[in-house]
């Protein structure tokens, strides 16, 4: 399997793991956020939240540049960031393009209750599905519960015997 390949499945199992209840969409990507920067430097890496992007950001602010979510600097390969959003960002994929280009390896870290969109080449993306709900004035509270695995049912080895007919289920009615 190819080093990126690895990498985006590693991240993706990772992030599948998590579990929560009624969080806010902002409270989601903050976990998201912590989440991945524990995952980067669990790897040995450097971990840097809301980093410099190589990419400027759009006028009035031109003089100053966009940030990523997460950057991490891994010995002698390509620095990785990652952006997490819940919404389809035109933006964040220019950003990542822009990253990609500069030498990088980027993620989009989707999440949501809606389908994905592949982002194009070579951004790759980790996405992960949650269930949403209105609560009181408007809010969006979102969870991810974990799959739901029932246990095997358990089975006897008892010797099975045939008793007297049931004249209840007898349909010859010989009983």
């Amino acid at each position: 399997m190819p080093m990126t390949a690895r990498l985006v499945e590693d991240l993706s199992d990772r992030l599948a793991a998590l579990t929560f209840v009624d969080l806010t969409t902002e409270r989601v990507t903050e976990l998201l956020v912590d989440t991945i920067a524990e995952w980067g430097a669990a790897q040995g890496w450097r971990v840097y939240r809301r980093a410099a992007s190589v990419m400027p950001l759009p006028p009035p602010m031109s003089g100053q540049h966009s940030v990523v979510d997460v950057a991490c600097a891994r010995p002698a390969a390509p620095p990785v960031v990652i952006e997490v959003d819940h919404t389809d960002r035109r933006r964040t994929v220019e950003k990542l393009l822009a990253e990609a280009a500069a030498g990088r390896v980027p993620i989009w870290v989707r999440w949501g209750s809606r389908g994905f969109a592949p982002p194009p080449e070579p951004v790759r993306m980790v996405t992960l599905s949650v269930t949403a709900r209105r609560a009181e004035a408007g809010v969006r509270l979102h969870s991810r519960q974990p799959a739901r695995q029932l246990p095997p049912p358990e089975h006897h080895a008892e010797r099975v015997t045939a008793g007297p007919p049931d004249p209840l289920f007898d349909p010859a009615g010989t009983s």
